[in-house]
């Protein structure tokens, strides 16, 4: 979140015009945490599981809505509508193929562009695209 402020205060002090931020999850606060006390000076201690999902529950929020993972909620909705595996992946594959041929045919150019950089050990620069709809890009991390 940090990161994203940054960005954002650099752009609005005139000190960027485009910025990409991001971040990475803290595992030094997983798999478990010690809780917040429930009153003020107590001595009391709660271990908090950080595997997955919701780490400090609000009792409140639980009651009203619910507080399943994405991955449980995925399930939920699957079940709920008779959704099966082998459809969900049936639309995944749709989805993918769809975006490809969107970007062969033109249709995303004004959503796709190249972003420029550099690679630490060569002196030319390279692009690759970028926002690529229903696609998770692994990037290749350049080492010293």
């Amino acid at each position: 979140m940090d990161a994203v402020a940054t960005a954002a205060r650099a752009i609005k002090c005139n000190e960027a015009d485009l910025v990409i931020a991001g971040g990475v999850e803290s595992m030094s606060r997983a798999p478990f945490v010690i809780g917040k006390s429930d009153s003020a000076y107590s001595r009391s201690m709660k271990m908090e599981d950080t595997t997955l999902g919701w780490r400090f529950i609000n009792a409140c929020l639980k009651a009203k809505y619910g507080v399943d993972s994405m991955p449980e909620t995925g399930e939920n909705v699957a079940e709920e509508f008779r959704i099966s595996r082998r459809d969900q992946d049936l639309f995944a594959l749709r989805s993918q193929q769809r975006a490809a041929e969107a970007i062969r045919n033109g249709r995303l150019k004004q959503e796709i562009m190249a972003v420029p950089f550099h690679k630490r050990r060569a002196t030319r620069s390279s692009s690759r695209k970028m926002n690529i709809p229903g696609r998770i890009r692994r990037w290749k991390r350049f080492r010293n």
